[in-house]
């Protein structure tokens, strides 16, 4: 990997753990503060500027949302007992919760900021840890995400200069509210590699939807099986991920890094591990001093291991923005283990790493029509690489 050639920022104050649908939702705030615990006890903090997370107003988050969701969640986090069915306020995957707007607000502040990082120069690389909330529609919130911080961060570059944004989700659920609020806008190509939605919530995100009218192509979807581990998703990523970055040349890579891939994840149905990950973030890394010059926004995202995966799969993505990766055998430290130990009554990994060395059988080496992981890429290229230009065959 590159050494980074400007500075990096982490876009994060505490408060942002406010973001908190109750006790027994799956989305808990706690690995969001296990995460940086973690990342501050490893050094990794220590090699990134911190940024606090400023407040987004509401004509802020009006450029992606409609004004009618906002005064709903305004409605909804200060009126007890109410709910909007029609804005999806209220439903067992977003139930309200006092200061919603407040909440929501803050996170879309905090990844716009890192856009802003970015945008301005005054940061290479920058994260919104908290942020990643790709679900939630122009008009609706949905799957967790009150309002698409992501979305807001890309009109954001978009707004200040930006060209080209590309956006890569490798959050295990498709990023469907990201595609859809730029799916005929031809300066966004959204790419969104995830567990087939003949299996998973939300059930979108196949090959053929593909961008509107305005914008074939710009919609990418690698729909994959149940059960793909660390060879099959980095076969898939590389097989797709790079040629398409390369061709439409971004100014700015934006990023999502939902960990639900993970094995022991259990909202999920994927047999990644944290080396495998780690193994893509290095990738995306990469690839953003490849073909965006080093302008990398990374955000958070889903991941429902709360102990077990999240805060060591982001703590590598941090040291990685950082331009100094973990070494994936360094063991966590003793007073991380004690806190989680102390406040959760439960026993953190030893290690960074799973155990794994990820290794995957590059593409052009053929493929096999008989795997359904392998019809999946194919369905992907055949869609995709002809209206880029690209050679969809091996």
């Amino acid at each position: 990997m590159p050494d980074c050639p400007g500075p990096a920022t982490v876009v994060f104050d505490n408060s942002l753990t406010e973001y908190n649908f109750g006790p027994g939702h799956p989305m808990s705030p706690i690995r969001v503060d296990l995460t940086m615990r973690l990342a501050r006890e490893l050094g990794v903090l220590d090699r990134v500027r911190l940024v606090d997370a400023p407040m987004a107003d509401d004509d802020l988050i009006a450029t992606v949302h409609d004004r009618e969701l906002i005064a709903a969640v305004v409605r909804c986090g200060t009126v007890p007992g109410a709910t909007d069915e029609e804005h999806g306020l209220g439903s067992e995957d977003d139930p309200v919760f006092e200061g919603m707007h407040h909440a929501a607000a803050h996170i879309v502040g905090a990844t716009v900021e890192a856009c802003r990082q970015v945008s301005s120069g005054e940061s290479l690389h920058s994260a919104s840890i908290a942020g990643g909330l790709h679900h939630a529609m122009r008009d609706r919130a949905s799957g967790f995400c009150i309002y698409n911080d992501v979305a807001v961060g890309i009109q954001y570059l978009l707004d200040h200069g930006a060209e080209r944004v590309a956006y890569v989700d490798v959050d295990v659920h498709h990023g469907d509210g990201v595609e859809k609020i730029f799916y005929d806008d031809p300066r966004v190509l959204t790419i969104s590699l995830h567990e087939t939605g003949q299996m998973l919530f939300p059930g979108t995100g196949f090959p053929q939807d593909s961008g509107g009218p305005g914008a074939p192509g710009s919609a990418v979807n690698v729909a994959l099986p149940p059960g793909t581990g660390d060879g099959g998703w980095l076969r898939a990523f590389h097989a797709v991920v790079p040629p398409l970055l390369r061709e439409f040349a971004p100014d700015v890579l934006v990023t999502q890094h939902g960990c639900d891939s993970h094995i022991e994840d259990p909202l999920a149905h994927m047999m990644l591990t944290v080396d495998g990950q780690r193994a893509t973030y290095l990738a995306l890394h990469d690839l953003a001093h490849e073909v965006a010059g080093g302008r990398w926004v990374a955000t958070g995202g889903g991941g429902y291991a709360l102990v077990e995966v999240v805060p060591r799969a982001w703590s590598h993505l941090l040291a990685i923005l950082g331009g100094h990766p973990l070494d994936p055998q360094t063991e966590t430290p003793d007073a991380w283990r004690e806190y989680v130990r102390e406040v959760l009554g439960r026993t953190a990994p030893h290690r960074l790493t799973d155990g794994r060395t990820p290794a995957y059988r590059d593409w052009s080496e053929g493929y096999d029509p008989e795997t359904w992981l392998d019809r999946a890429i194919h369905a992907t290229r055949m869609e995709i690489f002809p209206l880029h230009g690209l050679d969809p065959l091996p």
